[in-house]
């Protein structure tokens, strides 16, 4: 070990408030990014709308088909930041390039089942009944979209796990940032045939957003190449078939958990739609709020994983377990202070999306205010859950969280809110309550893992007294 290196063993643990400030500095551009993302698909969603509902109903499915399918295969690539922020930690950042080439090959691979399930969109929408039409325009959508997978793993799966290890973080922010602005310059232009490009309708929208995320993908590889500040991080080597096992054990459960969850929104919405048009209306309302606002709980939980990654891998257990904790309150801070807002303003929330005035809206504006009160609760476990889950993945605790989620979801939240629903008659508030029960039960078995875990590592003459 480098002099350095034993100068941080020895030295004190940073103070809590130290811990706060540079989690919060490392999320802030993180949740923006977040935030920028979900506003280009709000662009396309928009600019969809405007050529009618067939094209909207396609491109949209479309989207949402591509985004589900990116984002479990984008949590394979979250073990990059875990072993980077380990490897920096133990001072041992000759590492970093070999994890680096070792995830770009990755990303790479984890494209081709992508790649095909995209292909197959039309014959997979066939099976589930939906009109042919529709799988068919949603089949050209996906043919497109599929392109840009390799640069959705690389831009978004690879980056967002290596620029915030290596502490560069604020470049993600810039660089999505200016793709909102590309997006919607390429998404107008291509569906209508404006600005001398090619008129080619919903699949305009479909040829932007792949143009875009390679654009993306292609500028943050450029940048970090060329910045002779992080030039070492990457310099060429061969990438190494151990190290890429040692990842995709780490990052595998991390996909498989992403799963488990969106699948139980998917199924909770599935079931609002059986009980009809009001109710799923005022379920999409409370669930596209909530979902704006776990943005910051989300990064917040990204930065826990790179703070307790690098002082675990600095041999400062009690460092690294003071980083979770510390970001564990912010995320159940801003969400409380989220809820608050719910509790506080749920008709002028519901008016943004609403003519309030409409007695033809009377029902499902009740309704979502109704499920905005639901969702203060939901919020704060929700943001819980999801920093614990990055606290761990800090810690390479990833298999066991995975059960964790799918016995919460699936056996506490999905049959609560079930029973909920349609036994004892609370409709869509009776689900929502199933998923604030099935998060609230992860986020108390991530935070108690947390505990123990982390507990266990550090030294008994170092632990809190009882």
């Amino acid at each position: 070990m480098t002099r350095s290196g034993l100068s941080r063993l020895a030295a004190p643990p940073p103070t809590f408030s130290r811990h706060a400030a540079d989690t919060a500095r490392l999320a802030a551009p993180l949740a923006i990014a977040q935030l920028s993302q979900m506003a280009m698909g709000v662009t396309d969603t928009i600019l969809l709308g405007s050529l009618g509902p067939d094209s909207l109903a396609a491109g949209g499915l479309g989207a949402n088909l591509f985004f589900v399918v990116v984002t479990l295969l984008q949590g394979v690539l979250t073990s990059v930041s875990v072993s980077v922020s380990h490897a920096r930690g133990a001072q041992a950042e000759d590492r970093v390039p070999h994890i680096y080439w070792t995830g770009f090959v990755m990303s790479m691979l984890l494209a081709i089942p992508a790649f095909t399930v995209l292909s197959l969109a039309t014959p997979i929408l066939l099976a589930f009944g939906e009109p042919a039409l529709l799988a068919h325009n949603v089949g050209e959508y996906a043919a497109i979209l599929r392109w840009g997978a390799p640069a959705s793993l690389i831009g978004v799966g690879l980056m967002r796990s290596f620029l915030p290890a290596i502490g560069a973080a604020k470049r993600l922010l810039w660089v999505s940032l200016a793709g909102v602005c590309v997006n919607g310059f390429l998404n107008y232009s291509l569906i209508h045939g404006a600005n001398g490009l090619p008129r080619l309708g919903f699949l305009g929208s479909a040829t932007a957003t792949t143009i875009t995320v390679w654009i993306t993908a292609l500028v943050l590889m450029g940048w970090l190449h060329l910045r002779p500040r992080y030039r070492h991080f990457v310099t060429a080597t061969r990438p190494r078939l151990p190290l890429m096992g040692e990842l995709f054990g780490i990052g595998w459960p991390v996909a498989i958990t992403y799963g488990v969850e969106s699948t139980l929104f998917l199924a909770a919405g599935l079931m609002v739609g059986v009980l009809g048009e009001s109710q799923l209306a005022a379920h999409q309302i409370a669930l596209n709020v909530a979902s704006v606002a776990f943005m910051v709980p989300l990064a917040i939980g990204q930065a826990a994983n790179v703070r307790v990654g690098f002082w675990s891998g600095a041999g400062q257990p009690l460092a690294a377990r003071h980083a979770g904790f510390v970001a564990l309150g912010l995320g159940v801070g801003f969400m409380s202070l989220s809820g608050l807002v719910l509790i506080l303003a749920p008709h002028w929330i519901v008016g943004l999306y609403m003519h309030l005035d409409d007695p033809a809206n009377a029902a499902t504006v009740a309704l979502a205010s109704s499920l905005l009160g639901v969702a203060a609760i939901f919020q704060i476990v929700d943001g819980m859950q999801t920093v614990g889950s990055g606290c761990l993945r800090g810690l390479k605790d990833t298999r066991v969280p995975m059960l964790a989620a799918a016995f919460g979801y699936w056996g506490i939240g999905f049959p609560t809110g079930y029973t909920l629903a349609f036994h004892f008659g609370l409709g869509a508030r009776g689900l929502w309550w199933g998923l604030a029960a099935g998060l609230a039960s992860v986020a108390l078995l991530m935070t108690l893992r947390f505990h123990k875990l982390s507990l266990r590592r550090v030294p008994v003459a170092a632990q809190p007294s009882a």
